[in-house]
């Protein structure tokens, strides 16, 4: 059984010329204990995706579909019952903890405020639960950090208190949307190993959103590719990388940095441009960036091709199969 399960999920966005769909006909599953990764180019739904599990979507935002989280229906709850599942059984950490830490309050009041909210402690439990949380995530003298003020932390210690803010009443999902972004290697390396920490520790199943693969090949269990708001490709981590079968997966595990496939000094990118919201291409929406498409790709609707039991693609050409290559030597 899943934590989480969501099924044909769509998320439709108000802008200036109508209606748009930013998530389309999205189905996943995280496990417990699972860590999933989720990569994709800006504009490919990820945090959509995220913010619909959360009830947080933009104003006049609006979810369809099916989220199963813990064996019940989260899409369809109450103002009332999303505030008392955030934080409580799914928590969020998110690119830059400053958009989610006020400047103006300490940390100590940051940490304690959910935590009387969910838990109905006093303001001292709160307080030795906000001590212990630092700790847990390796912030050099808990107490003194709890008199502080955001501002006074570096990038990476503002993450980790994010991330101490985010476990504080012992969520089973944690969602971290672009957690290592703008800090250094060394500072993202002890983020990745704190999660991963977290998880084993905890049992904690975490969703990661990114744009780096990097990233997501030392922490992941699976990884989800996502382009203009699908799906299209899912595995196991060291399987997708290693032998990735989409031609959009392809282009971003060649365009890393140091990527051994390609004998280029040059950095290697994909043709063209990620489709704009509101503007997605009909077919396969990768079908005009694609070397590999074909005249149907620009209507048919790309099914799902099961490679084994883990690993899943969506492309109506799968050019990289056994059959297509033996047609391409021949």
């Amino acid at each position: 059984m899943n934590l989480l399960t969501v099924d044909n999920l769509t998320v439709t966005l108000a802008t200036g010329s109508g209606d748009a769909q930013a998530v389309r006909n999205l189905s996943f599953n995280v496990g417990y204990g699972e860590i999933l990764g989720v990569a994709g180019e800006s504009g490919s739904g990820k945090t959509m995706t995220a913010l619909s599990m959360l009830g947080l979507l933009p104003y006049k935002g609006r979810a369809s579909g099916s989220i199963m989280f813990d064996g019940r229906e989260i899409l369809t709850s109450t103002k009332r019952e999303y505030r008392d599942l955030r934080g409580k059984e799914i928590a969020m950490i998110f690119q830059d903890p400053m958009t989610s830490l006020h400047p103006m309050l300490t940390v100590e009041v940051q940490l304690t405020e959910h935590l009387r909210h969910h838990r109905k402690v006093s303001k001292e439990a709160a307080r030795n639960s906000a001590l212990e949380l630092l700790a847990t995530v390796k912030i050099p003298e808990p107490a003194a950090a709890l008199r502080a003020h955001p501002s006074q932390f570096s990038g990476g210690m503002r993450q980790r208190i994010a991330i101490a803010m985010a476990l504080a009443c012992e969520p089973k999902l944690l969602i971290a949307d672009e957690p290592t972004t703008a800090l250094d290697v060394t500072v993202q390396a002890g983020i990745l190993k704190l999660l991963h920490q977290l998880r084993k520790e905890r049992n904690l199943s975490v969703m990661v959103i990114t744009h780096d693969l990097g990233v997501l090949s030392s922490l992941t269990d699976r990884i989800m590719i996502m382009y203009a708001g699908s799906e299209v490709e899912s595995g196991l981590t060291s399987d997708l990388l290693k032998n990735p079968r989409h031609p959009y997966t392809k282009g971003l595990i060649a365009a890393l940095p140091g990527n051994s496939a390609s004998n280029s000094k040059n950095l290697l990118s994909i043709d063209g441009m990620p489709p704009e919201l509101g503007n997605f291409p009909t077919g396969c929406a990768f079908h005009t960036r694609c070397k590999y498409a074909k005249e149907s790709c620009k209507v048919a609707i790309p099914a799902v091709t099961n490679l084994d039991s883990t690993h899943r693609i969506f492309c109506p050409v799968n050019p990289f199969s056994e059959a297509a290559n033996s047609g391409i030597q021949s």
